[in-house]
């Protein structure tokens, strides 16, 4: 009777939490996300080996540690996927706050491995970047707070969201790692308008960012660069960017060839930030076509699942993770084809990085929790409802 009328499957309380897992996850987005963990693996082999040359390592050295990052990905993945979304959030707030006192102790105990900006923590036999940690503990905090405030009589939670962005965003600038602000304060405008904010509110904050972009802008030489580089009509072929317009452009519709390619030669960020171009050249447009429609099915199908939702924290904090999830995605591979300024940022699951794939894991398996079929009524039912009384 309650199938009949909910259009759901009801989950038993007493099955044990496998068969329960199993019937209730979202069996595509799972799906997809170990293609792109596997086509990251793919893609390490071709652009990895020259870096480990340069550095006197074994040839599939950092294949090899981002295959062992990629399994400590997975099993968080799906430890955090079989959480309820109570534990899922009580777990959020424990690494939220662990993530910014780490974000916070950077200026004094990180390190910016010559790149410019301190955003690592160095250990010698590997690293962190804490901003990759603070993301998913974010969201679900900054949806809580939203959520929260929906509640009759429940606390001032849109300021107190407010107020946390603006102090992690300014953190995070410090670094200077604006491209993470900017993910941050997307994540938090998302759930801001689908909690219901006002679009005159979201415009007065849209024009708050311009002003700060303009600040940041005449007064860091590192965004200036950047910005600069990105408006400049003509590319450098011996920079970044010019050596992956090259890639992209020599690979066409199928690319050169499987270990054919020449920018990972020449790329020092071949494995990381720009390894769409290593793609793009070796395997052409079709493979290109390929990683961006598994990012497109992961989060169109958690934001469709997300639309049933009944409670408020539940459907903002999914929203907002698939959002950054997609976004990233977005934010790297326009960076590869200039429609971007050059963020630092990686491609999630097929980029080389620790820090990247296990955030990348707790990031999708809180999404998947969050997207579990529940024994509820569907939104649309619930309005109907409401509007025949």
């Amino acid at each position: 009777m309650t199938e009949m009328v909910y259009g759901t499957v009801r989950v038993q309380s007493e099955d044990p939490i496998l068969p329960r897992w199993w019937r209730t996850i979202d069996k595509w987005s799972m799906s997809c996300i170990l293609l792109l963990l596997g086509i990251g693996l793919l893609l390490g082999l071709a652009s990895s080996p020259p870096l480990a040359s340069k550095n006197g390592l074994e040839p599939f050295y950092y294949v090899t540690r981002q295959a062992f990052f990629g399994g400590m990905a997975v099993v968080a993945m799906f430890l955090i996927s079989m959480m309820s979304p109570q534990a899922v959030r009580r777990l959020a707030v424990v690494g939220f706050v662990a993530a910014f006192a780490a974000l916070a102790l950077l200026p004094i105990l990180g390190t910016d491995f010559g790149k410019g900006a301190v955003r690592w923590y160095s250990f010698g036999f590997a690293s962190v970047q804490p901003s990759e940690f603070l993301k998913p503990g974010f969201v679900v905090v900054a949806a809580w707070m939203l959520a929260a405030s929906q509640d009759i009589g429940g606390p001032p939670g849109r300021t107190y969201s407010f107020v946390l962005t603006v102090v992690i965003c300014s953190f995070l600038a410090l670094q200077p790692d604006f491209g993470q602000a900017c993910l941050v304060l997307f994540a938090w405008g998302v759930m801001y308008f689908v909690g219901g904010a006002p679009m005159l509110l979201l415009i007065l904050i849209a024009g708050l960012v311009v002003v700060a972009g303009t600040i940041a802008y005449s007064n860091s030489e590192h965004f200036a660069r950047r910005i600069d580089g990105y408006l400049s009509p003509e590319v450098d072929p011996t920079t970044q960017l010019g050596y992956a317009t090259t890639a992209i452009r020599e690979g066409g519709l199928f690319g050169v060839g499987v270990g054919e390619g020449q920018v990972k030669w020449s790329l020092p960020d071949a494995h990381t930030d720009f390894i769409i171009a290593v793609a793009a050249e070796e395997y052409g447009l079709v493979c290109v076509l390929l990683i961006i429609a598994l990012y497109g099915t992961i989060v169109v199908r958690s934001l469709t699942r997300l639309m049933k939702e009944r409670d408020p924290f539940i459907r903002l904090a999914g929203t907002g993770l698939a959002c950054v999830f997609g976004v990233q995605a977005m934010i790297n591979m326009g960076v590869a084809v200039r429609l971007l300024p050059a963020k630092g940022m990686t491609l999630p699951f097929v980029s080389y990085g620790g820090s990247s794939l296990i955030a990348g894991g707790i990031v999708v398996g809180a999404l998947l929790a969050f997207t579990r079929t529940r024994p509820q009524g569907e939104m649309e039912d619930i309005l109907l409802r409401g509007s025949t009384r």
